[in-house]
């Protein structure tokens, strides 16, 4: 490939083909040669593409096409989910984009099962829903501080395929990144947000409790993938201590799904001729 990845992000970093995520270098580029600065100036180019696929998915979902396409962004705090949101999201036309994050359920969403406010916050037609976090909470931290019974939360990675098969059926496309950080970059950043005013809102005196679940939390992730990545709705490992490199990553993957959905311009509902004939004599 001429644009610095040596293979496609696709199959680069499809977590099926990247061995135990306990051996995972956070500090890799898997499948680009490139460094930042190409990297940069690359994902300023695939942005453009991107966008205008972006529009393409929106105007077919103004006329009539069901489909769109979510993307679900799961990580270690600090890996990077916001930047992924704020950087290649904001590349996007945000009336063709909704954006959801999921942290600990509200009173109201403790009373119903654990996919009632993942449906609820879904795209509709013709638009990108980013997740940041997900349903996929509920059998991380909800399984490391063993917030539910053992028998409830396994039971919930079969729950989690149906739910995700009953929605490519219906025409969502899935795309499922785990951001990951290495626990010494991790710590740079908590450091960095302690040491910038800018960054205290950042903070969360937690984050360092958190580390001390980080084998259980990388346990975890292991059965996440094991169980649930399928070719319907497939897991990539994105390694995150380069933050360009994770939002060229996921930016490479968003236009890889959008391709395959082969979209065209919606063909024009009226008259073309007979409309411009009728501008080019009004006043």
């Amino acid at each position: 490939m001429s644009n610095g990845w040596s293979m496609p992000a696709v199959d680069a970093l499809r977590a099926s083909a990247i061995g135990p995520i306990a051996d995972f270098d956070a500090d890799t580029t898997p499948g680009f040669r490139g460094d930042k600065d190409a990297g940069t100036r690359l994902l300023s180019e695939r942005g453009e593409v991107l966008a205008d696929l972006q529009e393409l998915l929106y105007a077919n979902g103004r006329s009539g096409d069901h489909r769109s396409v979510l993307l679900v962004l799961q990580g270690m705090d600090t890996a990077g989910k916001g930047g992924i949101v704020r950087h290649v999201g904001g590349m996007m036309d945000p009336q063709g984009l909704t954006v959801r994050g999921f942290g600990k359920p509200t009173k109201e969403e403790l009373q119903h099962d654990f996919l009632w406010r993942i449906h609820r916050a879904l795209p509709p037609a013709g638009r990108i829903g980013i997740f940041d976090r997900s349903h996929y909470e509920d059998v991380l931290p909800v399984r490391v501080h063993g917030l539910v019974p053992r028998s409830e939360w396994e039971k919930r990675y079969e729950l989690i395929n149906k739910f995700e098969s009953d929605l490519v059926a219906s025409g969502t496309t899935i795309i499922k990144c785990c951001l990951v950080v290495s626990k010494d970059e991790q710590k740079k950043r908590l450091t960095e947000r302690l040491e910038r005013p800018d960054k205290y809102w950042k903070y969360n005196p937690g984050d360092i409790d958190e580390r001390g679940y980080w084998d259980d939390y990388l346990e975890a992730y292991q059965a996440v993938f094991d169980l649930t990545d399928r070719d319907a709705a497939p897991w990539f490992v994105i390694p995150s201590d380069h933050k360009w490199f994770a939002r060229l990553a996921v930016c490479e993957l968003l236009i890889h799904t959008l391709s395959a959905l082969r979209l065209d311009w919606p063909a024009a509902d009226f008259d073309v001729e007979a409309e411009k004939k009728r501008l080019a004599a009004a006043d």
